[in-house]
């Protein structure tokens, strides 16, 4: 069952419409990131940095990105909200279902405000580690969304503490008392910081072991692909399983997402390495062809790009189908029809990613 929600304001902040149930990817998408600017702009005025480290700050943060983790935490929200509604309403045929779902949203923002905690979060700690990436000890870039990267925009200690302030905010904002947030979830905050700190770590370690693979001139693509399952992987592990956690995923669905995360994660770092040599330095927003200046390994350096399309491909297809087996709940008598991208926001999500040209 999908309930259709109207914008509303309460004591903890705007509820946008369509956040939890899914009508339209590019509805929901637009839902999400609206939430999130706002909830950015609170973060700021909250922390009270100083000029110019909150200018490069709100910079960085305010760029023309995809935002991809953030839209995994609402859209694993979404699904597992929406999942969880209608098997509740399948053993409650004699409950006004609309009624109770809706009054069940509205007393518990708190679970909401918590996955807006984490959609920030986890924007936080990726622009930390982009800022980071760009600077001239490491890849040395001077665009990156669109735009100059921090160092060049303002320069590279500025850049260097602004990374540094986005990774600590990025734990701070989930049991920080900001305003438009309901008081925190202390259950819920302790789980997706258990999620989410082993796994900043393992983004952290993968960015070394990707360096050290730099120097290297015998990695095989399997070290390959345990870098990227740290480097890139790790933080859409945490994007997905979060975003469950807030809204109430059980074991078996917190395992589905986790798979659906290694597979979609590792996909995505192959369509990168794709894109990398097919698209131009204006569709990306950053330098193309940056992985072959730097010799970097990757997919289609082993593969070349149609093979590397491919296993992209089927590392989707692999991601879609671990999420479609948890939601099917395992009835024989349930159709997989019900289950697609026209009612489904993480699977919608999925679309997206694989459509992708930056």
């Amino acid at each position: 069952m999908t309930v259709s929600l109207t914008s509303s304001t309460t004591s903890t902040g705007f509820i946008p419409s369509n956040f939890v149930s899914f009508q339209s990817t590019e509805q929901f998408h637009g839902a999400v990131r609206e939430q999130l600017a706002q909830d950015i702009e609170v973060l700021f005025d909250y922390a009270k940095l100083p000029s110019p480290l909150v200018d490069a700050c709100r910079y960085v943060m305010t760029g023309q990105g995809k935002l991809v983790r953030p839209l995994m935490v609402a859209s694993a929200f979404a699904s597992i909200n929406s999942s969880n509604n209608e098997r509740t309403d399948e053993h409650n045929d004699d409950i006004d279902t609309l009624d109770t779902d809706l009054d069940t949203l509205l007393e518990n923002d708190s679970d909401y405000d918590m996955s807006r905690r984490a959609a920030l979060a986890v924007e936080l700690l990726h622009t930390y580690s982009l800022v980071h990436d760009d600077l001239p000890c490491m890849d040395d870039d001077e665009l990156r969304r669109g735009q100059p990267t921090a160092h060049i925009a303002f320069d590279e200690a500025t850049a260097l503490l602004a990374g540094d302030v986005l990774q600590t905010l990025a734990f701070e904002v989930l049991t920080a008392e900001m305003p438009t947030f309901a008081p925190f979830d202390a259950n819920i905050a302790s789980q997706l910081m258990a999620i989410f700190a082993p796994r900043a770590r393992r983004m952290v370690s993968g960015q070394m072991l990707d360096l050290n693979a730099e120097a290297s001139t015998n990695i095989a693509q399997d070290d390959l692909e345990a870098i990227h399952r740290d480097k890139t992987g790790a933080l859409i592990e945490a994007a997905m399983l979060m975003g469950g956690v807030c809204a109430g995923a059980t074991a078996p669905q917190r395992m589905a997402l986790q798979e659906c995360a290694q597979y979609i994660g590792l996909a995505f770092q192959v369509q990168d390495d794709v894109l990398d040599v097919t698209m131009t330095t204006d569709t990306l927003g950053k330098p193309a062809g940056s992985d072959e200046k730097l010799d970097k390994s990757t997919y289609v350096k082993f593969m070349g790009v149609d093979k590397a399309t491919d296993y992209a491909q089927s590392l989707f297809n692999d991601g879609r189908a671990a999420i479609m087996r948890e939601m099917s709940n395992g009835d024989l008598n349930s159709s997989t029809d019900k289950i697609g991208t026209d009612n489904d926001a993480l699977l919608a999500l999925i679309e997206w990613l694989w459509s992708r040209k930056n």
